[in-house]
């Protein structure tokens, strides 16, 4: 089961690893010249709207530094891109066995559907895990080629596993978004407006004070890169937050699942 759903993922996972590690690769390797031209780019910044600036971060993160660069620019990419496809390949997982008729299929085989949903669910695991590590690979690399620039590595692995949990909670609730639902047109589209409508709280929280309650309900705001990079850890409260929203969403997939009416 489990080398069946990861032949059929293995395609998808390629091309992503290949798109945001050329990405990462690309947004480092121009850093170098991004820092010679610091005082233009300083007066760049300077002319943006201050809302823009908290809303990425600019106002506590340094651009001139290599690791404030890689939180405001590398670390968007790597949360909101390896979200959509963290949503996506757990929204689609299971409905699609309804949706293109094949669950009759596992069902007449000797296997339950707990372990159907343990098999995929362990793929979307091994799939978000991969992604990561092609991820941090690509920047260890890039790196290299700004020699000269300081990096806090201890930043960039905590953000690393900041963006593995918040992938992880994308994916828990789009797996259990996935069970409820028979066509995977709905699952991705529920999964995808989940990451874009709380990726745009986030971005209120940071612009507005009267906003500020957004970041509870924001998983984007549990990981945030600023306070992770100045303080060098990932807050208490929000990991725990991450992982009852990942426990929940898991055990309730479970449930469903086995008490759900499938059309065969």
């Amino acid at each position: 089961m489990f080398k069946r759903e990861w032949k059929r993922n293995a395609k998808s996972l390629m091309i992503w690893s290949i798109v945001l590690g050329g990405l990462v690769f690309l947004t480092l390797s121009i850093f170098p010249q991004f820092a010679e031209q610091q005082k233009e780019v300083t007066k760049l910044l300077q002319s943006l709207p201050p809302a823009m600036i908290k809303a990425f971060g600019m106002d506590q993160l340094s651009m001139g530094d290599l690791t404030g660069y890689y939180g405001v620019r590398v670390y968007m990419m790597t949360t909101l891109l390896g979200s959509v496809y963290a949503a996506m390949l757990a929204a689609n997982i299971v409905a699609k066995e309804e949706n293109d008729k094949t669950i009759e299929f596992l069902l007449a085989k000797p296997i339950t559907r707990r372990e159907i949903l343990t098999n995929k669910w362990l793929v979307v695991v091994v799939n978000i895990l991969i992604l990561n590590a092609v991820s941090l690979l690509v920047s260890l690399i890039g790196f290299q080629m700004a020699k000269e620039y300081d990096v806090s590595l201890k930043a960039i692995y905590l953000l690393t596993l900041a963006t593995v949990f918040l992938h992880f909670t994308f994916a828990s609730i789009a797996f259990f978004l996935s069970t409820m639902m028979r066509k995977t047109r709905n699952a991705s589209s529920f999964a995808l407006g989940l990451v874009f409508v709380t990726y745009f709280m986030n971005m209120m929280s940071s612009i507005s004070e009267d906003l500020s309650f957004l970041k509870y309900v924001s998983p984007f705001k549990y990981v945030d890169a600023a306070p992770i990079i100045n303080e060098l850890e990932i807050d208490p409260l929000y990991m725990v937050l991450m992982i009852v929203i990942i426990s929940i969403s898991i055990v309730s997939a479970y449930i469903i699942y086995k008490k759900k009416d499938i059309v065969v």
